[in-house]
């Protein structure tokens, strides 16, 4: 008989099964002899009181019991001959619309302007090396979109848009970890995450699919308000029966193409600060309220921030737990930042953007632009911090409390930034309506975290691409363009998701759409699995 039980343990306790099976036998009144397999379904860790929790989902099977663990199952069927879909971009968005295409019974064609993820990885070891950024090879373009190299966070808020559960289960069928499936807050790591990526375009390739690297889309082929296909800056003409879009949040240049096409854009809100780190000790002392930190059974501690200051919200942006900082920019003359995480998280720093919400109406003479502003006030705060850094790509940096209180500080901290970092003060050369908030949301966070303001942090700048200050916009109902006929807006650069999971469920729901586009009827439930 199969028994479902729920417990709250210490972290010894529930760090192994042969700690935890006598307390769920006892739990069930039997014999622990009398349980034939513990399969945990759900795992969280509640850190909110002085004494840490974590709590355990159990399926319990007793000795008369069938047992099997259901391991996710995918058929991708030949589609070679089938009608063809462009699908613009090669991020999770882009690879989980081609994989649900193929589902449906349709071609993809995916369209990346950068490299394969091995031939990627060359270039983000000479980035590193503080060499000059190749512009459509790093931290945000290539095989995989910026979520490939930047950490592997798989939480997302948009589960009623889509199936989630499903998202977790294909990362796992092409080689993920499968702890992705029972953890509240999953997470793959940008060790692991490259051959997945890997697994998932040879799933394509092998149903009859194609993927197109080194090729920049750099126009929409239109007819009568309709696409009908795209051209390349290597001269190609690329048709399709529709187009999904899903070039990423730092595609400047697709915006620009748009704009000139007069396909109609919008402005939105987006983020923009800095991104601070700690050493990971410090985290887990303040996150698990114990000088002893997380001990031996409990993960690198992570944290969730948010404040309101002046109207306008400060929170924390993509923590990665035992992390580093990486150079994120896409273009000369820029400096970005961002985080990742390896699968262990086993680094001795812990890193996270904390930045400002930006309005159309916050950047002052930039709104002239029209509906671009915000991307060229965006790229106007990347170009002040290269100017504020060091030579090639050393960022700029100060003292966490040194920034709050306005000093320029004259000793940094140990960093994870590999090309090097220089003291500059960012308090004074950023926007004030950026570094006041900004200042005064870490004051705030140090009272909901006693001692997170502290010298033994440093903030690096800028982080600027947490979304996309434009949004493509589309119709509500059948996710098309609201002006161009087949023409599928998807993922975080169309302004309808925020990270690796969101961005897969969209680009499922808008390879749903164009079947229905194309024949009429809704997309089968079936999952092929």
């Amino acid at each position: 008989m199969k028994s479902e039980i729920v417990l709250r343990l210490s972290p010894r306790d529930a760090s192994d099964e042969k700690y935890y099976k006598p307390l769920v036998a006892k739990k069930l009144n039997v014999s622990p002899g009398k349980l034939a397999h513990l399969r945990v379904r759900k795992r969280s860790i509640d850190a909110r009181q002085k004494q840490v929790m974590v709590q355990l989902h159990i399926d319990v099977y007793t000795q008369d019991e069938p047992f099997s663990i259901d391991k996710p199952e995918f058929e991708y069927k030949d589609v070679s001959k089938a009608p063809e879909v462009i699908v613009v971009g090669a991020g999770p968005g882009g690879l989980f619309a081609a994989l649900r295409l193929i589902e449906l019974g349709l071609k993809p064609i995916v369209i990346e302007r950068g490299k394969a993820v091995s031939d990627r990885k060359r270039d983000l070891a000479l980035l590193n090396r503080n060499q000059e950024v190749n512009e459509d090879s790093n931290y945000a373009f290539g095989e995989g979109g910026a979520g490939t190299f930047s950490d592997g966070k798989l939480f997302t808020r948009s589960t009623k848009r889509g199936d989630f559960r499903k998202v977790l289960e294909v990362f796992c069928y092409h080689g993920a970890q499968d702890d992705i499936l029972i953890d509240t807050h999953p997470h793959i790591g940008t060790d692991r995450l490259p051959g997945v990526i890997k697994q998932m375009r040879q799933s394509i390739l092998n149903a009859g699919g194609e993927v197109l690297f080194n090729t920049r889309v750099n126009n929409l082929l239109l007819k009568d308000n309709k696409v009908v296909g795209v051209s390349s800056a290597n001269g190609d003409q690329i048709k399709g029966e529709a187009v999904i879009l899903a070039t990423g949040h730092s595609a400047r240049d697709v915006y620009h193409f748009l704009d000139n096409q007069s396909v109609k854009l919008e402005a939105k809100t987006w983020a923009m600060g800095v991104r601070v780190e700690h050493p990971q000790d410090l985290i887990d002392e303040l996150q698990y309220h114990s000088p002893e930190g997380r001990g031996d059974y409990l993960p690198a501690a992570s944290y969730s921030l948010t404040a309101q200051v002046e109207g306008r919200g400060v929170y924390s942006f993509c923590m990665c737990p035992g992390g580093f900082i990486v150079p994120a920019m896409t273009g000369q003359g820029e400096m970005v930042v961002n985080g990742m995480s390896p699968s262990r998280r086993n680094s001795p720093f812990a890193n996270s953007g904390i930045v400002v919400e930006i309005h159309p109406e916050d950047i002052g003479d930039f709104q002239n632009q029209g509906v671009l502003g915000g991307l060229s006030f965006q790229q106007e705060l990347e170009r002040l911090s290269f100017i504020n850094g060091g030579s090639g790509i050393v960022a700029p940096a100060q003292c966490l409390a040194d920034f709050v209180d306005g000093r320029l500080s004259f000793d940094l901290p140990d960093c994870s930034y590999v090309p090097g970092v220089v003291s500059s003060p960012l308090h004074f050369w950023m926007p004030e309506h950026i570094s006041s908030r900004l200042r005064k949301g870490f004051e705030l966070f140090d009272r909901k975290a006693r001692g997170f303001v502290t010298n033994e942090a440093v903030v690096l700048g800028v982080e600027s691409r947490t979304s996309s200050p434009v949004r493509i916009p589309r119709d509500k109902s059948n996710l098309q363009h609201v002006q161009i006929e087949a023409l599928f807006p998807c993922g975080e650069g169309a302004g309808y998701a925020g990270g690796i999971a969101s961005s897969a469920i969209d680009g499922e729901r808008c390879a749903e759409k164009v079947y229905e586009m194309l024949y009429g009827k809704q997309a089968s439930e079936s999952r092929n699995r």
